[in-house]
């Protein structure tokens, strides 16, 4: 078995996935881990893309934060690892 702290990307890797579904970048909003309760940006989250999707992992204890899957025309997002995800409209970008 492969350990959780190789193998990884930063969450910036998962940008082009997340915004097919946010208007919002993602990467700068905040989020609380529900295992630990660590608050990080999600840019700091622990991202494995080798998998079908994408997941995020808590930088401090490795817990699933999001799961994100496109299969045909759908797209399956799980944030139950997350309390919560603070996005700040001041970083929002107009849609052109």
């Amino acid at each position: 078995m492969t350990s959780l702290t190789s193998n990884y990307l930063d969450g910036n890797a998962a940008a082009g996935e997340l915004s097919r579904i946010f208007a919002m970048d993602l990467t700068a909003a905040e989020g609380q881990c529900a295992h630990c309760g660590a608050r990080k940006r999600f840019a700091d989250a622990h991202v494995y893309m080798q998998s079908p999707g994408v997941v995020a992992r808590c930088a401090v204890c490795q817990h699933i934060l999001l799961r994100l899957v496109s299969v045909r025309q759908r797209v399956f997002l799980d944030l139950r690892g997350m309390t919560y995800l603070c996005l700040d409209t001041d970083h929002v970008q107009p849609s052109v």
